[in-house]
């Protein structure tokens, strides 16, 4: 037990190492004013007084002292569980006996929060543990619930402790009417300590930190070690079409007035927009400035100055910039087409300003739609100028606009993301597509990289349909448009519901509640600030590649923590049985307590290189779960098939050699059991043909014939005698070599009647 105690510990704090090494790769940053310069620092060497930058995306660093802010909103549901954001002020509008909790303060953001929309400076006032959500950490639950893999792991112990609790009073009282008290107390625990698989906790922690390195090696980031099952479990991965399926390298194609026709000066007050704002700035308004330039935009722009502005958010899906060019100011608005046209009331058609009309709204929507269909982004622009002596904008001031056009870009599917489908889906994981954009980009861009769906469902219509609907409607629909963020929530809670394993990929503010919610998020180092800390995965590399590659290593990671759970409930079910057994029939115990702790203690240090062992190529093919049944049917299967042969070793010591000495009975039984485990190991690790179809690792293959050996020495040394061993004879090593080498041949039939039985070898 103490062995086992340092070992969970070593392996615990290695792995806590390695896992805190890979977070460092990936930590997140805030951008903070030191010398008169911005730069970016991590959260954890920011001091009191430091002046903080924030913009929408950020996640908040520390308690921060607002002192200049601009249409500021934040998420605090991770404090309040309110999803609704919060608005923030340098001033406060909040009386002081309005106040019920310190989240209520508008000037206050509080480290944990999350920037929605706009931007603000402020000053730390609190860092860390002395914060507000350090504070009261201890009464918040932001952990996720437990997943399938950390349920299955609990009831597999619950299950061997129950079987542990029911042993130990049978064996004593099979026992106490033929030894001692004590001895046959002694016996009962030892027999109860055999059956538990000491090492899980070794095992577990090595695998996932093995596991956690290699992913690194193939460019993913392990956040949170428990997430590799859940990873290698997934089934449906949800993700969003931007940067994923496609480039992610926009690039503006197209300015068109309202008419459909080229036209300068639409891309003029589109660079303005975009130059001038000074919130997150997207691929879009990099697309946009660009363009700009090769037109010499930026110089015409430096005839204007920012006035104020209004972030964008993703009710709007707007965004605008005030600016004046010494005459005059213009408020700026570009956004999505649907709400450009809801505030605008005029258009601007070569310079000739008339009312906008139904007839010229529908021109307006096909145009739109016949940009969609060639898989182009259509982007709304929108100005209005009767704005002589305002300084201060907000969105109210967004109505009575002039519609100028329209701004198209083109993000092109990536050349890998059709065969990459492909191999996911080959692998078992279904991909459903949850997207912000409209139905025609988004069905473009699908068609393209070969994801079908019957018809393509919408934010609105999902609303209309109750939660046993929308069930019914994920079994078949792999693509969603024009969704919220909560929209995109409740289908990955919906999918969890059903019995699925679901990962979530994003990278944008609308994404962490998906990230939270789902069995796994994952990401990209490139991502905003709050999807980096939602998820639990990022990737290097925004590439479905990069994913099925860490998906693989996931999967490796779980056989091979199953490989010792298997053995565990095979073996020690099966030798406790065939120890119950003989210490009822034999005068004597057929092995003494110590012996049986030593013995478990050599098998088990020659598992401990299974985290390190090879996994058949088939078996990455599908994702795996744990199944409790199916471990039972396993355990009563295989069980008794290597108690049969430990009967057999028993019925020859005792009959054939004609063994009825103590010492020398236990002697043998001691390495044959080590041995014998350790050759059925091979067995039990793949469903093929061990030795010939399927080989295992060299450290796997060296710690079994080192411990095998080990095994047959130790009664010629001191510590055998110890433990009340003896040398042995050379004739009974046929026994202690042979009798393994029979149930390798035997199991391996008694396995293809397994599989035929129960379908695959768990």
């Amino acid at each position: 037990m103490a062995v086992s105690t340092f070992l969970d510990f070593f392996s615990e704090y290695r792995s806590n190492l390695a896992a805190e090494k890979l977070k460092q790769l990936v930590s997140a940053t805030t951008t903070v004013i030191r010398n008169g310069k911005k730069v970016k620092i991590p959260f954890k060497d920011l001091v009191l007084g430091d002046t903080v930058i924030l913009s929408a995306g950020d996640m908040i660093p520390a308690d921060l002292r607002i002192i200049e802010s601009k249409d500021l909103y934040v998420g605090q549901s991770s404090l309040t569980g309110e999803s609704d954001a919060i608005k923030k002020l340098e001033n406060s509008e909040i009386a002081e006996d309005e106040i019920d909790s310190l989240s209520d303060i508008d000037t206050i953001c509080f480290m944990g929060t999350n920037v929605i929309s706009g931007s603000a400076t402020g000053i730390v006032v609190l860092t860390a543990n002395d914060t507000y959500f350090g504070k009261v950490a201890h009464t918040l639950n932001n952990g996720k619930p437990k997943t399938a893999f950390q349920k299955g792991i609990e009831s597999i112990s619950k299950l061997l402790i129950r079987v542990m609790l029911i042993l130990i009073p049978i064996v004593f009282l099979l026992n106490v009417w033929k030894h001692d008290i004590i001895v046959s107390f002694t016996f009962a625990v030892a027999i109860a300590i055999c059956i538990t698989p000491l090492l899980l906790p070794v095992i577990l922690s090595s695998s996932l930190s093995i596991g956690a390195m290699r992913m690194s090696k193939k460019k993913t980031i392990v956040k949170k070690l428990d997430s590799i099952q859940s990873f290698g479990s997934m089934n449906i991965l949800c993700t969003d079409k931007t940067g994923t399926l496609t480039e992610d390298k926009i690039v503006l194609e197209k300015y068109l007035d309202i008419k459909g026709n080229e036209d300068l000066r639409v891309l003029k007050y589109a660079f303005l927009n975009a130059y001038f704002q000074t919130g997150l700035r997207s691929n879009i308004d990099v697309a946009v400035i660009n363009r700009g330039k090769e037109h010499n935009i930026e110089g015409f722009s430096k005839n204007y100055k920012l006035i104020d502005e209004i972030p964008f958010d993703f009710s709007r899906r707007c965004l605008s910039v005030a600016v004046n060019d010494g005459s005059k100011t213009y408020l700026i608005t570009k956004g999505a087409v649907e709400e450009i046209l809801n505030i605008s009331t005029m258009i601007d058609y070569k310079g000739k300003i008339s009312p906008i009309t139904n007839e010229i709204k529908e021109d307006m929507k096909k145009i739109t739609k016949d940009l969609n269909k060639q898989g182009l982004r259509v982007i709304a622009v929108s100005q209005k100028c009767d704005l002589e002596g305002k300084y201060d904008f907000g969105i109210s001031d967004e109505r009575n606009m002039v519609l100028i056009g329209f701004i198209a870009f083109l993000d092109p599917p990536k050349e890998s993301a059709k065969s990459s489908i492909e191999k996911l889906g080959e692998n078992g994981i279904r991909v459903i597509v949850l997207t912000g954009d409209n139905v025609e980009v988004t069905k473009s861009v699908c068609s393209k990289v070969g994801i079908k769906s019957p018809k393509i469902v919408t934010g609105t219509e999902l609303d209309k349909i109750a939660d046993p609907g929308v069930k019914r409607l994920l079994k078949k629909i792999n693509i969603f448009a024009k969704l919220s963020p909560i929209q995109k929530a409740r289908i990955v809670r919906l999918l969890k519901e059903s019995g699925n394993v679901v990962g979530y990929m994003g990278d944008g503010i609308n994404d962490s509640p998906s990230l939270v919610n789902s069995d796994v998020g994952v990401s990209v180092d490139t991502a905003v600030d709050i999807a980096k800390e939602s998820a639990d995965i990022i990737l290097l590399e925004k590439d479905l590649h990069v994913l099925l590659d860490g998906v693989k290593e996931g999967r490796h990671t779980f056989a091979n923590l199953m490989k010792y759970i298997k053995l565990a409930a095979s073996f020690n079910f099966g030798e406790v049985m065939s120890v119950i057994i003989a210490s009822v029939l034999l005068p004597f115990l057929p092995e003494t307590p110590i012996q049986l702790l030593v013995e478990g203690l050599l098998y088990d240090f020659g598992q401990l290189t299974l985290p390190l062992d090879n996994v058949d190529e088939e078996y990455l093919k599908k994702p795996k779960k744990i199944d409790i049944k199916g471990l039972k049917h396993f355990m009563l299967f295989m069980g008794p098939l290597s108690s049969c042969f430990d009967l057999l070793v028993f019925a020859l010591v005792w009959f054939s050699f004609d063994i009825h000495e103590a010492a020398v009975f236990q002697t043998i039984w001691f390495s044959y059991s080590v041995v014998s485990n350790l050759v059925g190991l091979h067995v039990i690790r793949t469903a093929k043909t061990p030795f010939k179809q399927s080989h295992a690792s060299k450290a796997v293959y060296f710690s079994s014939i080192l411990l095998s050996i080990v095994a047959m020495v130790i009664p010629f040394t001191f510590l055998g005698r110890a433990i009340g061993l003896t040398a042995l004879e050379p004739q009974y090593f046929t026994v202690i070599i042979g009798v393994p080498i029979l149930y390798c041949f035997v199991a391996i039939f008694a396995k293809k009647f397994y599989i035929k039985k129960f379908g695959e070898w768990i």
